[in-house]
């Protein structure tokens, strides 16, 4: 029988002060390098000049990151124009110190939308030879690749997580509560490591809550009484707030017992609960492999002969069909989408869909030949 996980990978590589590498950073970076490869092999095949791949790959790191932020704040944080018009391109935060974060918020939407204007750009500026519809569906293969390692890179990060599920494919997301115990904001910190493992002498509870045991190690010559007070305020006080990955009641105290190992090194043993989540993010990453692998053999098999538009057409119908079913299975991102019958990414996706079905239409009635 499968049963649920817990995932407790850092999102971080590496840091060096305020820097960080982060596996969101990598993948997206990854996701760019390998499709400018698959673009230059297709281009081979086809005996178009290698040249204008250089050019689209501009296009589209522009498009998908300026697309992708401003899609964010006009969809899911537009008060962030008026209190902190910097900080919706800066990649750095000031408060409470200086830090590196990365942009904060990016929307899928967004980036299609830009990368649809983009393209245009890009079509017009190259005429004649350099259709529209034509240059879409040579890029939509290798953006389904693009996005497959994007969603990766969000399942390190632990966000745009799953609603929670007693199935045996929940995920408990635990990297965010190690990170924060570690940091410590409110003071210093005693702890010298920890370390999350399923408790399997409790059972599982409803709504994918599932005990867990939470390990923490101290620094060689905490006092018995610091490690105690750590316990009952300041881990208290972070598993209460982080109760997207962590079901611990408010209002009990933390049930905890301190031991000490043959070493000498203190532990203290920390029962609570975690959520076991669907992990949305492995679902559509793998999704997008899957399409990507679809639209290529596609292209492979047909080339030249292939109708404008009939790739991009599928990408968009498949594509933003499964975003709008696996949003059933998601959280919602702003606390605005839980007064709507369907969520944001929903709304967005049906345009999409919509937009495909036509050009589907358009590209079996034409039958426009590349």
């Amino acid at each position: 029988m499968l049963s649920y996980i817990i995932w407790n990978a850092s999102p971080e590589i590496f840091s060096i002060g305020s820097f960080s590498l982060r596996w969101y950073g990598l993948f997206f970076a990854l996701g760019f390098l390998i499709s400018q490869q698959i673009l230059y092999y297709i281009y081979r095949k086809e005996g178009k000049p290698e040249k204008d791949v250089d050019t689209l790959t501009i296009y589209m790191v522009l498009a998908t990151i300026i697309g992708a932020r401003l899609g964010h704040i006009f969809f899911y944080q537009p008060e962030l124009l008026w209190e902190n018009p910097l900080g919706v391109f800066l990649p750095f935060e000031f408060t409470p110190e200086f830090r590196f974060t990365g942009l904060q918020g990016l929307a899928s939407h967004g980036a299609a939308i830009g990368i649809l204007f983009a393209l245009w750009l890009y079509s017009r500026k190259k005429k004649p030879g350099q259709n529209y519809l034509q240059v879409l569906d040579r890029i939509v293969i290798v953006v389904a690749l693009t996005g497959c390692l994007i969603r990766l890179g969000n399942y390190f990060n632990s966000e745009i997580i799953g609603k929670p599920t007693n199935t045996g494919v929940g995920v408990v997301f635990v990297g965010r509560v190690e990170e924060t115990l570690m940091r410590n904001d409110m003071g210093e910190n005693p702890v010298e490591s920890i370390s999350i493992v399923k408790n399997k002498e409790l059972p599982n509870g409803m709504h994918g809550r599932v005990p867990i045991n939470i390990y923490l190690f101290f620094k060689q010559g905490t006092e018995l009484e610091v490690a105690r007070e750590f316990c009952r305020t300041n881990t208290k006080y972070y598993l209460t707030k982080l109760y997207e990955f962590v079901d611990e009641p408010p209002r009990t105290d933390l049930q905890f017992e301190l031991y000490k190992e043959k070493s000498g090194t203190l532990v203290a043993k920390v029962n609570t609960f975690g959520i076991a989540r669907h992990p949305a993010q492995l679902y559509e990453s793998i999704s997008s492999l899957l399409l990507f692998v679809f639209l290529f053999w596609i292209w492979n098999r047909e080339k030249e002969k292939i109708a404008t538009g009939k790739i991009f057409g599928l990408f968009m119908v498949i594509l933003w069909t499964l975003r709008f079913s696996y949003e059933f299975l998601k959280e919602n991102q702003v606390s605005f989408e839980d007064s709507l019958t369907l969520n944001m990414g929903q709304i967005l996706s049906i345009p999409m869909i919509l937009i495909g079905i036509g050009v589907l239409i358009w590209s079996k009635r034409n039958s426009t030949k590349t």
